[in-house]
């Protein structure tokens, strides 16, 4: 009795739901996704195609591979496919990829926490790439724009103050120093201040992402396995944070589109910020690595390398060193100040708002959020160890 009566919960919860989505429904609309080769662009272009009968979706990437289209034929239906292969400062191709779109996911971001992008690149491609991106959708008509942006543009600041589920409002002093996080902040100010009567613009903040294709969870397996299996322990453990898997961010932007086509919520939501998190339980970044390795044979130290202070103290010399060797060689520290200070503070944040103004719930639970990100892990660690083997 007690599963018939779960079984009929879940079917009402199911039942309103594609009510509810119904009622916001993007169909017939043509919509541009930039990145959307990426992490998280194939995420989303996926789930598009999979909940929207859309007229087009256009993929606009710096290099679309041959098979990606491949990859999304059992989803594809009535919706046609178009591909935008170039770079996002490319006048005329954001102009030919905007024209007659009503919708656009800006998820295309160089992403750099140690700085082996050059600031002018970063810039040139989130700020720039962002503002032009932006003045071609008002010149086309473009309705509703969503920007990806990144929990980085708020901390942690220098100091490692920490923050135990804030929301938009709690109040934080920071002073960015990285580039990457500069960037990102200037370009959400940006989007925030083309909102307006012609184009509704929101902003996203997802914590950090993991999932299927997550290069940085990739990296770290990676060291493991140079490391005799052993994970190296770069965060306290006390230093909690609120990972975020890739299919729920990609439901938080679909329900972003969504609100935003629906006029009363089009005026609550437009020019607003909204942190996107889910239901992964507050961890380290080292702990939350090991969780998903785990399974696979991986074990973790049990504590940092060097004391914290230590630590401190060789990425300041390395930044140092950076900057004198940068007009005769290139070199990337593997370690920073900010990266430190971020790996090592408590820094989370809630999803309430996000909820209550785009109707978000996370779809995926963090059972089935690791075992999906372990399962792909595991099906190309033989092919980890191999390579590695050979170097």
């Amino acid at each position: 009795m007690r599963s018939l009566g779960l079984m009929w919960q879940r079917a009402r919860r199911s039942t309103a739901r594609v009510a509810s989505l119904a009622s916001m429904s993007l169909a017939g609309d043509v919509c541009v996704v930039t990145g959307a080769c990426g992490f998280l662009g194939a995420r989303l272009v996926r789930l598009l195609l999979e909940e929207e009968r859309l007229s087009e979706i256009r993929l606009l990437d710096r290099n679309v591979p041959p098979d990606f289209i491949q990859t999304l034929e059992d989803a594809l239906g009535e919706t046609q496919l178009s591909v935008f292969e170039g770079d996002i400062r490319d006048r005329e191709l954001v102009a030919r990829a905007c024209t007659g779109a009503s919708l656009v996911f800006h998820t295309a971001a160089l992403i750099d926490v140690i700085g082996a992008v050059d600031p002018s690149e970063l810039y040139g491609v989130n700020v720039k790439g962002t503002q032009l991106l932006l003045e071609t959708c008002i010149q086309e008509k473009v309705a509703s724009f969503v920007y990806t942006s990144s929990i980085e543009v708020t901390g942690p600041n220098s100091h490692g103050e920490p923050i135990i589920c804030g929301n938009e409002d709690t109040p934080y002093v920071c002073c960015l120093k990285f580039p990457y996080s500069q960037s990102k902040k200037e370009a959400e100010q940006l989007c925030l201040g083309r909102n307006g009567a012609r184009m509704a613009t929101c902003v996203l903040r997802p914590m950090y992402i993991y999932g299927e294709g997550c290069r940085f969870t990739l990296g770290h397996m990676r060291d493991g396995i140079k490391n005799g299996d052993v994970l190296l322990r770069m965060s306290r453990r006390e230093a909690k944070v609120n990972p975020v898997y890739v299919g729920n961010v990609a439901v938080a932007h679909l329900q972003a589109a969504r609100a935003l086509r629906e006029p009363q919520k089009r005026l609550v939501v437009g020019g607003n910020i909204y942190y996107v998190s889910d239901d992964t339980p507050p961890i380290s970044y080292s702990d939350f690595n090991h969780a998903v390795l785990a399974p696979l044979g991986f074990g973790i130290q049990d504590r940092h390398v060097l004391p914290f202070l230590l630590l401190y103290l060789i990425s300041f010399l390395m930044e140092l060193l950076q900057a004198v060797l940068r007009p005769l060689l290139k070199f990337t520290p593997p370690l920073n100040r900010q990266l430190l200070v971020m790996l090592n503070t408590p820094f989370s944040f809630s999803y309430e708002k996000a909820h209550r103004d785009l109707g978000y719930t996370p779809r995926y639970d963090w059972a089935e959020a690791r075992q999906r990100t372990t399962d792909w892990l595991a099906s190309i660690l033989p092919r980890e160890r191999e390579r590695i083997s050979v170097k």
